[in-house]
Formats: C-alpha cells, sequence, structure tokens
C-alpha cells in the first residue's frame, strides 16, 4: 500500500502513490543510504503520516547519523513511535535503547519488559 502524494501536500510528482521504502523525490530505496538531501525529509513526512516502517527507518538513520547529524533522542523517539505502532524491530531497539540509556535514561525494567 503506498502514500498518496495528496496527502502530503507534494504536488510535483507524476504519480499520487510511493511506496513507503523510497524516498518521495527521488523515489530510491530507504535501504543503507540516503540518496537525496530531501530522503531525510520524505522519511519523516511518512512516519508523520504513520508509516511504522519509516518511522523505524528515519530512527535508524538518526541513530548512525547517515544522512542527517546523530541524534539519539529523536532516534528513541522514532523507535517508540514505531514500537507504539506494532513494529517489532523497533521494539528490539527500542529496548535496547532503554538497556545503554541511548537518547533516553537507562531503564533495564522498560528494556526487559
Amino acid at each position: 500500500m503506498g502514500i498518496k502524494y495528496s496527502d502530503l501536500n507534494i504536488s510535483d510528482k507524476a504519480t499520487d502513490t510511493v511506496e513507503a521504502k523510497n524516498c518521495l523525490y527521488c523515489n530510491k530505496p530507504f535501504i543503507e543510504k540516503l540518496w537525496c538531501k530531501e530522503c531525510i525529509n520524505s522519511l519523516e513526512k511518512l512516519a508523520e503520516n504513520g508509516d511504522k516502517k519509516a518511522m523505524n527507518n528515519l530512527a535508524l538513520h538518526y541513530k548512525n547519523g547517515k544522512g542527517t547529524e546523530k541524534n539519539l533522542e529523536r532516534a528513541f523517539y522514532w523507535y517508540q513511535k514505531s514500537a507504539e505502532n506494532g513494529d517489532e524491530d523497533a521494539m528490539f531497539n527500542l529496548a535496547l535503547h532503554y538497556k545503554n540509556g541511548k537518547g533516553t535514561e537507562k531503564n533495564l525494567e522498560k528494556a526487559f519488559h
């Protein structure tokens, strides 16, 4: 299921849908690197519109500082949102953040929850 560009207020695209695993601007996949300067903005728009995989992917980029400045607090935030939406990878990564105190206070109870 794709995200509609019209829902994201993006009007300069030839098509109205895109797979959530691709940048809305350059349409290249978010696999390991971000291809254009708009990729983070694209991921953020998808995440803000409820795409749990985009949330997790955005968190990974913030955690590793790929395509954006490293920001563990933002990584934690997006892992948390993705986990709340049922993404199991995000749940695991969120537990690691709690365990290691990265982006949040160390909390072993929440890490092993």
